[in-house]
C-alpha cells in the first residue's frame, strides 16, 4: 500500500539563476519548462517565492512571473510561496492577484509571508520605511482578504480587479507565529521546512490547536515544503545535491552566487562547522534513489499528517532536474 497516494504534491521554484546563464531570462525559460512538465505529471501547484538582492534568485517580481507561467500552462495552479506582505500595500497585491485571477480563473493562489525576504538594507530600499510594518501583518492579511472577497457596497476603497475573485489566501511561515494566525483565521498553512526545520512540529501543533472553521476552510489544511532530489542511484542524487550544498554554504558565508555545478566532494569546500550548519538547515531533505526517498517521505507523512507536500529542488543540470521531477511524481501515483 502506498501511503503517499492520498497526498497532493507541488513545486516551489525560485527561478534559480545558475552559473553560465546569460540573463535571468534563461531561468524563466527553465521555470516554464519545469511547470509544463509538472502539469503533465499531476503536480497540484507551482509556486514562486519573493526574494530580493540574491544572485541566484530571479523570482523577485513574483506576480509578473506567475502570469508568465500561467499563460504557458493550462490546468496547474500557479501562485506565490509567498509574497512578502510587509514589502507591499495590501491593495496593490489585491489588484495584482485580482488581475491574475481574472486572466486565469480558478488557478491562482496567494501565499503570504511576513519576513522581508532579504537583508535589512534591501528591506529599506523596498519599503523606504521599516517602522514596525511587520507588526501590522495580521491587519494587512485581513484587509487583503477583504479586498479579494465579495463586493462591498459600503466600501470606499475597492480592488478593481480583485473584488469577487476570492483568490485563495495561504499563510506561510517558518515559526509558530503565522501558524497560530492561520489557525485563528481559518486559512490553509504552509511551513518552510526546506530551510527552517527547527519549529516544524511545534508549528503544526499550534496551527491545529488554534484552527477555527471559516468561510475558507472547515478543517485545517497543512502543506510543508521540503527539499528533494531523486536520481537512479543515491550516489548520483548526492552528487547532484552538492550544488545545493554550495548554494546553502554561500548563505552562511554571505557569498550569494548563482547555483554552481556539482562537485565530487564538499570536503575541501566547507569546514566541519559549516557542514553541520548546512546539514541542520537541510534537515528535511530527501536525497537518494526512488526507494530511499519513498520510505523517507512515507515516514514524514506519517509523523506530520500533512495534506500536501511542496518540493524545492536545487539541481544545476536541467535534464537531471526534469528526471527528478518525474521520479517524484511516480512516488505519488
Amino acid at each position: 500500500m502506498n501511503d503517499l497516494k492520498n497526498i497532493s504534491f507541488s513545486i516551489l521554484d525560485l527561478a534559480t539563476i545558475i552559473e553560465g546563464d546569460s540573463s535571468a531570462g534563461d531561468a524563466f525559460k527553465r521555470s516554464l519548462q519545469y511547470a509544463q512538465l509538472a502539469e503533465q505529471l499531476g503536480y497540484k501547484r507551482y509556486w514562486f517565492a519573493e526574494h530580493h538582492n540574491m544572485e541566484s534568485v530571479a523570482s523577485s517580481a513574483t506576480a509578473v512571473l506567475i502570469g508568465y507561467i500561467a499563460e504557458g500552462t493550462s490546468t496547474i495552479r500557479v501562485g506565490s510561496g509567498g509574497v512578502m506582505l510587509p514589502n507591499h500595500a495590501p491593495l496593490i497585491i489585491a489588484e495584482q492577484f485580482g488581475t491574475l485571477a481574472s486572466l486565469y480563473p480558478g488557478r491562482i493562489d496567494l501565499g503570504l509571508g511576513r519576513a522581508p525576504g532579504t537583508d535589512p538594507l534591501t528591506s529599506w530600499a523596498l519599503r523606504r520605511n521599516l517602522k514596525a510594518d511587520v507588526d501590522e501583518f495580521p491587519n494587512d492579511v485581513v484587509e487583503l482578504i477583504n479586498y479579494l472577497g465579495p463586493r462591498d457596497a459600503e466600501a470606499k476603497i475597492r480592488a478593481v480587479p480583485g473584488q469577487d475573485t476570492n483568490v485563495p489566501v495561504w499563510l506561510l511561515g517558518s515559526s509558530t507565529y503565522s501558524a497560530q494566525l492561520a489557525g485563528m483565521l481559518g486559512l490553509p498553512f504552509a511551513f518552510a521546512a526546506h530551510f527552517a526545520p527547527t519549529q516544524l512540529m511545534q508549528a503544526i501543533e499550534v496551527y491545529r490547536t488554534h484552527f477555527k472553521p471559516s468561510a475558507y476552510l472547515q478543517q485545517p489544511y497543512l502543506m510543508v515544503c521540503v527539499n528533494v532530489i531523486i536520481a537512479d542511484t543515491t550516489q548520483q542524487a548526492e552528487y547532484l545535491a552538492t550544488s545545493f550544498h554550495q548554494l546553502a554554504l554561500g548563505l552562511f558565508r554571505n557569498d550569494r552566487r548563482p547555483l554552481p555545478p556539482p562537485v565530487d566532494s564538499m570536503d575541501r569546500i566547507w569546514t566541519e562547522r559549516e557542514k553541520a550548519g548546512v546539514q541542520q538547515m537541510m534537515h528535511y531533505s530527501f536525497i537518494g534513489d526512488s526507494n530511499k526517498v519513498k520510505d523517507q517521505l512515507t515516514q514524514f507523512v506519517a509523523s506530520t499528517g500533512v495534506n500536501e507536500i511542496m518540493f524545492s529542488t536545487h539541481v544545476y543540470d536541467t535534464e537531471a532536474k526534469l528526471y527528478s521531477m518525474k521520479l517524484v511524481a511516480q512516488l505519488f501515483s
